[in-house]
């Protein structure tokens, strides 16, 4: 089985960590988030890859040089101007002369999901395209889908007001595709699977979803990558665990982490208390300082105190400052 995974994103809403670093490469508990997804897609079936890139492959080229990425084999479709999730989708299909059923996923999202069941509901319905769903509390914030008893799709249901939601199931991201879904896609254009694509396939009966209760999570937002991490500390995921602090750390001794991740080569001085946070490669934080709920990319002064906040590779909070609910660098540039 092949797999195309979307990862031509822009991480706009992961600013600033995603200045000096693509989302899809930030890690998760010392491991690329991509690592992760395809991991996953390996241990169900998939045997090979191709990243849908809007931009350059270098950062993935230098990460999986050997043209594998946790086992799987690698391959590359670099757009040349944005085209949207269904344009990328053809454009890395064809790139790939990928030509029989295939699966699709969203490059930020962590999920633990047999794959290979998702194929074999797609087969067993004789589908043209199959969408994984999960349940969320409110789905008022989601495009929610309605099915039918057979598992059709019926229609879509864009941020319903609350209350009025044909049911708490939304598009959680995974795809499987016949190849004649790329013959809907118009070449070279800028085309939304979701909003164009989908619903096309669903006017002529041949959408289904498939609802499972795996663990799921969109690491788009500050505050969910955070949760990535906390999750495979709480050991909430099927297969992936983490070690709290990386062997190339250095924490000093009486350093106290509490629910924390602590990445390579990052510094952690005397008396520092790191609760609930991730501190990234090369991240600092000096003696006495207090970090909570927070992701620290750049450095925090001795005796700060820095609280859900999201600081970059230029983020700094100087000695001795108080911090809470900002971003460093701030991502508008103001």
């Amino acid at each position: 089985m092949r797999a195309v995974v979307l990862v031509g994103g822009f991480g706009t809403r992961l600013r600033p960590l995603t200045n000096s670093v693509p989302k899809p490469m930030l890690p998760v508990g010392h491991v690329p988030i991509i690592e992760r997804l395809v991991a996953n897609l390996g241990r169900y079936g998939v045997t090979e890859v191709t990243f849908a890139l809007g931009f350059k492959p270098e950062p993935f080229v230098a990460a999986f040089p050997d043209g594998h990425c946790a086992g799987v084999a690698l391959r590359y479709a670099v757009e040349p101007e944005p085209l949207d999730t269904a344009g990328a989708i053809r454009f890395a299909a064809e790139a790939a002369g990928i030509d029989d059923t295939f699966v699709v996923a969203n490059g930020d999202v962590l999920t633990d999901l047999d794959v290979s069941a998702l194929v074999d509901f797609h087969r067993a319905h004789d589908a043209e395209a199959t969408i994984h769903l999960i349940g969320v509390p409110d789905p008022s914030a989601f495009g929610v889908v309605a099915l039918d008893d057979a598992g059709r799709v019926e229609r879509f249901v864009e941020k319903p007001a609350p209350g009025t939601a044909p049911s708490n199931l939304i598009n959680a991201g995974t795809y499987v595709l016949e190849p004649s879904v790329l013959a809907r896609i118009a070449a070279g254009q800028k085309v939304s699977i979701e909003r164009v694509t989908f619903p096309a396939v669903a006017a002529d009966g041949g959408l289904y979803a498939m609802a499972t209760d795996d663990y799921w999570l969109d690491t788009g937002r500050p505050e969910l990558y955070l949760q990535a991490n906390l999750d495979l500390l709480a050991g909430l995921r099927r297969h992936d665990t983490c070690a709290p602090v990386h062997p190339a750390a250095r924490v000093a001794p009486d350093a106290v982490l509490v629910q924390a991740v602590v990445g390579e080569g990052t510094q952690v001085g005397a008396g520092a208390r790191v609760e609930r946070s991730v501190l990234l490669p090369g991240a600092v934080v000096g003696d006495r300082a207090v970090v909570t709920d927070s992701v620290v990319m750049g450095r925090v002064g001795a005796g700060a105190e820095v609280r859900a906040s999201v600081l970059g590779a230029d983020g700094v909070v100087a000695p001795g400052e108080h911090v809470g609910g900002e971003r460093r660098p701030d991502p508008d540039g103001t």
